[in-house]
């Protein structure tokens, strides 16, 4: 896949406020990675945003995919943060997933981790099985509070490589009684496609790729895989989510998107060419979030 520069940030921008120190947890809990990547603390209530002033919200929405190594961490706060954002009426579409070859989640020590595989292990399957081994344990290391979240908006953890993009995701999960319905963000998504992918660290950013004839951008935030990080990035890519569809808004015109909406190249040549210019302008304001960023055609 094409890659353009990477983008960074300028030494003199300000980070945002650091979060609240978090409950202190046992040394082996503690050191294991979420999502795969480095070590995890108890996670914050997720208080709603609130739309900046002046901003008027737009009927028209982005279609948004979130992805991190186990889909459990990372791309699930952001799912949840854009889903539920008052800045669009109803949040904005989002599916999310993982890159890893399994679901691995910390154990009571770090050479003994919970394994699971993805689209057969639902997130309230690993929240029971965990409460019954160790109830303490996981709810001091945060791992049953980031469940608990994550059971509220999808079923269980999808897997990037087995996405069929462009096949209708429609009716029941294979395999499962649930509906795609019942997601977090389900509205604008049945078609299988999405017009932005936002991975959570580099080695899930080389992983995305699959053949369709439309233009998609591929943009990688990384997040260090912990929750008060989490939380953080959270934040910054529903900021980079609004500044993008308000973009997206202006050059598709008040007039119907049809062809834009459809992924026709000179439709969105106008959107296309302003992202580096808004990603550029979103990573001086969160400086210590390195950004990369390419357009793909899925």
């Amino acid at each position: 896949m094409a890659t353009d520069p990477r983008r960074r940030p300028p030494s003199s921008a300000p980070p945002p406020p650091a979060p609240p120190t978090p409950p202190t947890a046992t040394a082996d809990s503690t050191s294991q990675p979420i999502d795969g990547q480095t070590s995890s603390s108890p996670p914050k209530p997720t208080s709603t945003p609130q739309p900046a002033p002046g901003h008027t919200p737009s009927p028209f929405k982005l279609r948004f995919c979130t992805v991190c190594a186990s889909n459990n961490n990372r791309s699930m706060e952001a799912h949840l943060r854009l889903t539920t954002t008052p800045s669009v009426p109803g949040g904005y579409p989002t599916i999310s997933f993982g890159t890893g070859s399994l679901v691995r989640l910390p154990g009571p020590s770090i050479n003994q981790p919970n394994v699971y595989s993805f689209g057969t292990s639902s997130y309230a399957n690993m929240y029971d099985e965990l409460r019954g081994k160790d109830e303490r344990l996981y709810r001091a290391n945060g791992i049953l509070p980031m469940l608990e979240r994550n059971k509220g908006v999808k079923w269980g953890p999808e897997r990037w490589q087995e996405w069929r993009v462009g096949v209708p995701r429609t009716g029941k999960r294979s395999g499962e009684e649930v509906e795609y319905s019942a997601d977090k963000g389900y509205t604008g998504t049945e078609a299988g496609v999405v017009d932005v992918v936002i991975t959570c660290e580099e080695r899930c950013w080389d992983a995305v790729g699959a053949p369709l004839n439309r233009p998609v951008h591929v943009i990688n935030v990384d997040i260090k895989d912990n929750h008060e990080e989490a939380l953080i990035g959270g934040r910054a890519i529903l900021e980079l989510a609004d500044a993008l569809n308000e973009a997206a808004r202006e050059a598709r015109g008040d007039g119907g998107g049809g062809g834009f909406d459809r992924g026709d190249a000179g439709a969105r040549m106008g959107f296309d060419e302003r992202v580096p210019e808004v990603l550029a302008e979103w990573q001086e304001r969160w400086p210590q979030l390195p950004a990369l960023w390419s357009l793909a055609w899925f």
